[in-house]
């Protein structure tokens, strides 16, 4: 009974690698060691780790992010459904029981690369951000989680304490300063077990700093720390910037493009291929608030001249009505029909979002222009943020359609945003919190939101941070209409990790969807 309660807090907190999570249909296949040999380098644990973690990201951003913050409708009169904030305590589970494992082997990253015979200051690097961006989701999803002492099991800690996430924030931003001074080094990594930059330490480079920006950001509002942290924010944006290279264009966007493309020697396939059926794909509903706001841009995501092959770039289905969406958060009973909704591999190949090779985003360019934006318009960083906006939204676009605009400067660009009526004010206010007016936050958040689409939670957790952009709500939404804060912690911590569990909610309150995390307190 005591091995078996071992192995229970093994897979709670990472103590083990993927082998016991992975739920893939090639399960034998993928969890079978391919080398043979009792260790392995720092280059064969990179790849494996960053597409599991993804993958993981992937699946609950389609189907939890995207229900809350609404891009889909899963449509259904049944129990337990996301979009009308109905949020069952076993979402918890699939998310922290896939990034603590790979945690482990990030981790080992770093180890790995730190021993005498195999010492690599830019897989110690990669591997402070990989761990940051890992941690940085946990936290923000749960709150205070393990951290200080996670995936310690092989070292015999079972019962891992939950770290405060202020405590655990001060120390990200620790890791990520180590790894913009290694990778500053540039030593060279090996380019075919690098899914993301094919060996460009230069790019880690500027995803670790960027990442900084995001977490600098999110934590800007707690006036025990904002003066360090706005401090930090000008620092790496303007008064130091040439020692903090930071994303500026697309081919600087964290991506793992899938079907091979990234690498001539190993195939990456999209979990959207690997864990949703094609008639799946296409069953959620696209919403009336995701489409009405690109369709009244005539944006050229969604106009088929601008497309592939004569259809737009997200791959969406047109409904009997054309581009229209169904409202979101409707009451039970009501009578929906579904109208467009995104193209699976069954209904169109050529366009198809369930097929993209563009879908596997960890970072783009165009989330650090409207970080730039924000931090501009109030008044951290030089300029008014009208610049950092523009670019966002071009280099927004311009992901999906690279050829669109040929720079943010491109007379195409103002264009766009002329005629779609969405052009920065600069005597607009900063902020206005009522549903329907403008401000500057508004704007920004708004054009953020589809920056960030397919990108694990971050629409959810800047709502959540901000407020926008502003989403109607429907008045058959569960919860008392109030958006999910977190989610709460998977229910078998309870009984693996009592202590530390209870600790947990007694700092930081009840462990229920409605708790606010520390970030979003007052």
């Amino acid at each position: 009974m005591k091995s078996i309660n071992k192995i229970t807090k093994y897979i709670l907190f990472g103590a083990v690698t993927t082998l016991v999570f992975s739920c893939k249909k090639d399960f034998n296949e993928v969890n079978t060691d391919p080398i043979g040999k009792a260790s392995v380098t720092a280059n064969q644990l990179l790849a494996p780790a960053l597409v599991d973690v993804l993958y993981a990201n992937m699946v609950r951003n389609r189907n939890f992010n995207n229900e809350l913050m609404q891009v889909t409708v899963d449509i259904s009169d049944a129990e337990g459904k996301v979009f009308r904030y109905d949020v069952r305590r076993t979402w918890a589970d699939y998310t922290w029981n896939a990034w603590y494992p790979d945690l482990t082997n990030l981790r080992d990253i770093y180890n790995i690369a730190s021993k005498p015979e195999s010492e690599n200051s830019s897989y110690k690097g990669i591997s402070l951000i990989t761990q940051a961006w890992v941690f940085q989701l946990l936290t923000d999803v749960y709150g205070d989680v393990p951290y200080s002492e996670a995936n310690q099991g092989k070292e015999g800690n079972y019962e891992p304490v939950f770290d405060k996430q202020k405590d655990i924030y001060l120390d990200l931003f620790k890791k990520l300063e180590e790894a913009n001074t290694l990778l500053a080094q540039g030593t060279a990594i090996i380019p075919t077990g690098d899914p993301v930059y094919q060996g460009d330490v230069s790019k880690w480079r500027r995803l670790g700093n960027s990442l900084y920006l995001r977490l600098l950001l999110r934590i800007s509002g707690k006036s025990e720390v904002s003066a360090d942290v706005i401090a930090k924010i000008k620092e790496i944006a303007d008064s130091n910037k040439g020692n903090y290279p930071i994303m500026e264009n697309n081919t600087h966007t964290a991506k793992i493009l899938w079907n091979g493309t990234n690498s001539t020697t190993s195939v990456y396939s999209s979990p959207f291929m690997i864990s949703v059926r094609a008639v799946d794909f296409r069953t959620p509903a696209i919403t009336q608030f995701f489409l009405e706001n690109l369709t009244s841009w005539n944006d050229p995501r969604v106009r088929a001249d601008y497309g592939v092959n004569g259809y737009n770039r997200f791959g969406i289905a047109a409904g009997p009505a054309g581009l229209v969406g169904v409202p979101s958060g409707y009451d039970m009973g009501t009578s929906i029909i579904k109208q467009s909704y995104f193209y699976s591999d069954a209904t169109n190949a050529s366009v198809t979002l369930q097929t993209d090779r563009y879908t596997g985003i960890i970072m783009n360019c165009a989330e650090v222009d409207f970080i730039l934006a924000e931090a501009a318009a109030k008044g951290w960083i030089s300029g008014t943020g009208e610049a950092y906006y523009n670019k966002g939204v071009a280099d927004a676009i311009n992901y999906w359609l690279p050829t669109r605009f040929t720079s943010a400067a491109d007379p195409a660009v103002a264009d766009y945003i002329t005629k779609a009526d969405i052009e920065w004010n600069d005597a607009l206010p900063l902020e206005n919190k009522t549903a329907g007016t403008v401000s500057k936050m508004q704007l920004i958040h708004l054009q953020k939101y589809y920056a960030m689409f397919l990108v694990d939670f971050q629409q959810w957790i800047e709502y959540r941070r901000t407020g926008h952009p502003f989403l109607p709500k429907g008045t058959g939404l569960a919860n008392g209409g109030k958006m999910p804060a977190r989610l709460n912690y998977p229910i078998v911590s309870q009984s693996a990790n009592p202590t530390s569990y209870a600790n947990a909610v007694a700092a930081q309150g009840a462990d229920d969807i409605n708790t606010l995390v520390w970030w979003q307190k007052p």
